[in-house]
């Protein structure tokens, strides 16, 4: 029974999903989602109880996307080498979430600027990504600060135009050179680590 349950939250998932993605979440109905899986609307919210449910769940799969950003971290590489792949990783992940996902992109704005639970829980788990990255360089002499958790912060500050999908979709709207900025940022960083270079 539970699992037919979780079957039918899946399908659900993954038609609302393939909506968000072609017309956006905002013109995306409940009775949209329901038509195409043959039910009605009623029947969607007793796997969801709000369509805010639904958005929030499509928006947890986007950003749970950071699987690279744990590879990265595991991997067999200097921390310094880690840290800046992880942050080239995940600027690229998100400018190409707005260039080639548009209403993707629009959904995580808005959980961003609805400061949505998931969104506060995915920059805690890059944090804590970045932490293990630096505590490891310290480790290894590679960066000469102190207290890790405090630089893991300081980088997230630093990286958060980098970051923040309104202010990338800021910088792609008036031409900016991101990935320059972002070079000169990164060197910036790792020199405020303790390494230059």
């Amino acid at each position: 029974m539970g699992t037919d349950r979780e079957e039918t939250r899946a399908r659900i998932l993954q038609v609302a999903e393939e909506h968000f993605r072609r017309i956006g979440h905002h013109k995306t109905s409940v009775a949209d989602i329901a038509s195409e899986l043959g039910m009605s609307p009623a029947n969607i919210y007793r796997f969801f109880p709000s369509r805010d449910a639904i958005n929030k769940s499509i928006c947890g799969r986007i950003v749970n996307e950071v699987a690279v950003a744990f590879a990265i971290a595991r991997a067999n590489a200097r921390p310094v080498e880690k840290l800046d792949q992880l942050l080239t990783a995940v600027h690229q992940h998100n400018k190409m979430t707005l260039v080639t996902e548009k209403h993707m992109h629009d959904l995580i704005v808005a959980a961003t600027q609805e400061n949505w639970a998931i969104i506060k829980a995915y920059i805690e788990r890059m944090v804590t990504i970045f932490e293990a990255i630096i505590r490891e360089g310290i480790e290894a002499g590679e960066f000469e600060i102190e207290d890790a958790a405090e630089a893991a912060r300081a980088v997230k500050s630093a990286f958060m135009p980098f970051f923040h999908p309104i202010l990338i979709e800021h910088c792609v709207q008036h031409g900016e050179d991101t990935e320059a900025d972002l070079r000169d940022q990164i060197r910036f960083i790792l020199k405020a680590l303790g390494k230059s270079g």
